[in-house]
């Protein structure tokens, strides 16, 4: 049994595309620029907030742009990022399971870390997490290892004692960088396609099946 595993926020503990997409999309709007159906959001985000607003724009947007849009989808979403987003059924009873059974949790993601923070306070009542990390500038967002390695190294758990969980290509690259085991998550943004391509590890189709991989 693993002594540690540490999650990815957005598709694999949360569903939150909608709220994702809205704020966006309202942002667009209030530039004058087209909005995008909602499965577009599932291509565009992964890699952080400010490559989401630029993969939002299109090719010929400035830089100006890319900022401009990141400041109000921050505003926006600041008020609204919780109006749809919820935990996807079966994690809250994984993460018990997990706490009973003496794992400790972590919460690694490239949403910027005051949202990050906001919404597993508000979302996972009691906070089953030993650590939380979002994005910020003291470390380079995934597929860079840093955050791993900062979570293994605070618990002084080894790379073989550590299991990564994540639903994208930029999950299981930063799982390898890192050197420990990776788990797609089917159920997540991305698919069984691009987490197979990536070379995840192990493949978990429902929380059950993750609740398999961190007890055995």
């Amino acid at each position: 049994m693993y002594q540690l595993a540490i999650f990815d926020l957005d598709g694999t503990l949360i569903n939150s595309i909608q709220d994702l997409a809205n704020a966006i999309n309202f942002s667009l709007e209030q530039m004058h620029y087209p909005t995008h159906p909602l499965n577009a959001f599932y291509h565009f985000v992964g890699n952080g907030v400010p490559k989401l607003c630029q993969r939002a724009l299109p090719d010929s947007a400035s830089p100006e742009d890319i900022a401009d849009l990141l400041n109000r989808f921050n505003t926006y979403y600041q008020a609204h990022c919780m109006d749809c987003t919820r935990p996807y059924d079966g994690i809250p009873e994984v993460l018990e399971q997990c706490r009973k059974n003496g794992i400790l949790l972590a919460v690694a993601s490239n949403k910027s870390n005051p949202f990050v923070q906001k919404i597993v306070n508000t979302l996972f009542p009691g906070n089953p997490f030993d650590l939380i990390l979002g994005a910020s500038n003291e470390r380079p967002k995934k597929p860079a290892p840093d955050m791993v390695l900062h979570i293994m190294n605070t618990f002084h758990v080894s790379p073989a004692q550590t299991i990564y969980i994540g639903d994208s290509n930029v999950d299981i690259q930063t799982a390898k960088n890192a050197g420990v085991t990776s788990v797609g998550c089917v159920w997540g943004f991305r698919g069984k396609n691009e987490l197979v391509l990536a070379g995840a590890d192990l493949l978990a189709d429902t929380p059950s099946n993750l609740s398999q991989f961190l007890l055995s």
